[in-house]
């Protein structure tokens, strides 16, 4: 069911994604490109990042998200009041997380829940796991 006009925009891709299968997603993924979609979803990280429910924070999180063409790794670096987001590993991270690109994209899109991939063994954690907790309230996640 892959659909391979669908735009990489994180609001279209959630709600397109919402009532496809695992398969199903992974086809979409393929179609548009691991990297084109951890591009836009990112960027889109730094536009729904709510400044306020992160004071005094100075931390770098990292994700590694493997793909089919190997593991990507994105830093999340939130400091000063301001989120950027830089393709390749952070320096330093506060937190290192391990995922799938489709385990990845329900994680963000709010169509999987943290503590069930990671007792699952889909996500994995190095580093302050309490601050995994407290991190998904630092971006609006209305999708």
């Amino acid at each position: 069911m892959s659909d391979g006009s669908l735009q990489a925009d994180p609001a279209q891709l959630a709600e397109a994604t919402k009532g496809m299968s695992d398969e199903e997603l992974d086809a979409v993924l393929k179609d548009m490109g691991a990297e084109t979609v951890l591009k836009n979803i990112f960027s889109g990280m730094e536009e729904s990042f709510q400044p306020d429910r992160a004071e005094g924070i100075n931390s770098t999180l990292q994700y590694d998200i493997a793909t089919p063409e190997g593991t990507k790794s994105w830093s999340v670096k939130i400091a000063d009041g301001t989120c950027t987001t830089s393709e390749g590993p952070g320096d330093d991270p506060r937190l290192t997380l391990s995922i799938g690109l489709v385990d990845f994209v329900r994680l963000i899109f709010n169509q999987a829940q943290g503590p069930q991939l990671f007792m699952s063994g889909k996500l994995k954690l190095q580093g302050d796991m309490m601050w995994a907790m407290q991190m998904q309230n630092y971006f609006k996640r209305d999708f």
